[in-house]
Parts: structure tokens; sequence; C-alpha cells
């Protein structure tokens, strides 16, 4: 999964929920433009706010290892 679509799953929860960037960017403490740049795959967030993000959403992530098909 690349950023963009790790933005995207992440808007969409949001939109699901019916949470404003603006309120998720107070909640999780992260800057409404860090948040926008998240959301559209510009960003380049720490692992730490990404998780609160995450977190807050109901979200997880996972490091897998990479077969080698």
């Amino acid at each position: 999964m690349n950023k963009f679509e790790i933005g995207n799953e992440i808007k969409q929860r949001r939109k699901f929920l019916k949470i404003t960037q603006q309120e998720l960017s107070e909640i999780v403490g992260v800057g409404l433009r860090s948040l926008i740049d998240i959301e559209s795959g510009k960003g380049n967030p720490t692992i730490d706010q990404l998780q609160k993000v995450l977190s807050v959403l109901g979200l997880t992530f996972e490091i897998k290892v990479k077969s080698n098909e």
C-alpha cells in the first residue's frame, strides 16, 4: 500500500465517522495542513503521527515481510 492509498483510507474512514479535518487534527494534535497532506498522499508524517491518526479512526497498520514472488 502506498502513501496515496493510505491517505485515501484515512480520508474515507474520517468521512464515514463524520469527523471534519479540523476536528481530527485537534483530537490527534496534528496540524490541519499536515492532516490535509497525509490524506492527499503528499505528506511525510512520522510513524507517531500516523499511528495517532489511525488510532483515533479505529484503524491499524501492520508491517509484513515482503514475499519474493
